[in-house]
Formats: C-alpha cells, sequence, structure tokens
C-alpha cells in the first residue's frame, strides 16, 4: 500500500463494503485485489464474508456475485419500497413462457434458441427478445455448429430480479422438476 494509505489501521471488510458502495457497477474481482493489494482469492473470501454479514443481519444491502464480478445491491424483500421511492412502477410480472424460457436459460447456459426452442416445442424467439430488451439475459457467444446460432445466459439482472446473490443459489433443477410433481400430484 502507499505511504497515505491507512488500510492497516481499517478493517479489511469496512473498505471492501466502502469500496463497493460508491463503484458505479459491478467490480471485477481483479480490480479489487488491486486497490486493496490482497490476492483475488483474500478478496473472494472477504466478499463471501460480508454477504453472510449482509445477509445474517438482515441489511438492507445485499451482495450480487456474477461472472466474476461484484457488486452491492438492495435487499429483494425491500424491493417494493424502494420502487415506490424511486417512483418506478413495480416491475411487470414475467409471463409463463417467459418464465419456461428463463428456466431453460438459467439451468443450460450457455444455451441455443434452437436448443430452448426444442425444449419448449415451440418457437421462442419473440419471448427470447422480450427477455434480452429486459436485460434478464443476454447474448454471450455463438455456438460452434452449423449456421452458428446465438448462445444466451443470465445475467446480474436476472440475479437481482429473483433475489439470487449468484447462479449457484438456484435449487438443483432435478429437485425443482420432483417439486413440482409433488406439488400438481397434490392439488389432483
Amino acid at each position: 500500500m502507499t505511504e497515505n494509505s491507512t488500510f492497516d489501521d481499517k478493517e479489511p471488510m469496512t473498505i471492501l463494503e466502502s469500496i463497493l458502495f460508491v463503484a458505479s457497477g459491478p467490480v471485477p474481482f481483479s480490480q479489487l485485489a488491486m486497490v486493496t493489494e490482497m490476492k483475488p482469492s483474500e478478496v473472494k473470501e472477504l466478499v463471501r464474508k460480508l454477504a453472510g454479514y449482509l445477509e445474517a443481519e438482515n441489511r438492507g444491502i445485499r451482495i450480487l456475485v456474477h461472472d466474476d464480478k461484484v457488486q452491492l445491491t438492495t435487499a429483494p424483500e425491500t424491493a417494493d419500497f424502494v420502487e415506490k421511492f424511486l417512483g418506478i412502477e413495480s416491475a411487470q410480472k414475467l409471463t409463463r413462457a417467459a418464465q419456461e424460457t428463463l428456466t431453460i436459460i438459467a439451468y443450460k447456459q450457455p444455451v441455443s434458441r434452437p436448443a430452448i426452442d426444442a425444449i419448449r416445442g415451440v418457437n421462442s424467439e419473440s419471448v427470447v427478445r422480450g427477455l434480452l430488451s429486459r436485460g434478464l439475459i443476454e447474448e454471450v457467444a455463438r455456438a460452434e455448429t452449423p449456421g452458428r446460432p446465438v448462445l444466451y445466459a443470465t445475467t446480474a439482472d436476472f440475479l437481482q430480479y429473483f433475489g439470487l446473490s449468484s447462479i449457484e443459489e438456484l435449487p438443483p433443477f432435478e429437485e425443482t422438476i420432483e417439486e413440482t410433481d409433488h406439488k400438481q400430484i397434490l392439488k389432483d
């Protein structure tokens, strides 16, 4: 650290929280490591601890990790109040087709539209276009198959929309199917 730095006098988690607070968007772990003069693995552990603290203390902010970047975000349970304060109308609900398509992308990412269509059994072009415009998915690459279709993946906005800190928080796909089957059996 530089001579003027007071890093040694401060709690590293407080410094990390301050940096993330003033950042205008997601910050790469490598940049945090450079600024704090820590190893990226140490920064990742610090982020994990900060995320645990914020959640355990039921704070109004959370840590969001996506694509080796981290940022502060509001707690999902405060969304209605934050939207009201900002004068934003409540987010539109996703249609069943959008939910199906988003589920496929979340669990199979990166995935092409032809693969999505094959799973759903219908053309998903307009649904994918809608999810792209809402920023819930993004184009990440092109498949190395004939026609080189675009591959889609979820975004940080997807994580924020569903109140997740990372894609790893999604329940295992098999459990999701089993729970849905059991709920349907109970309804019948």
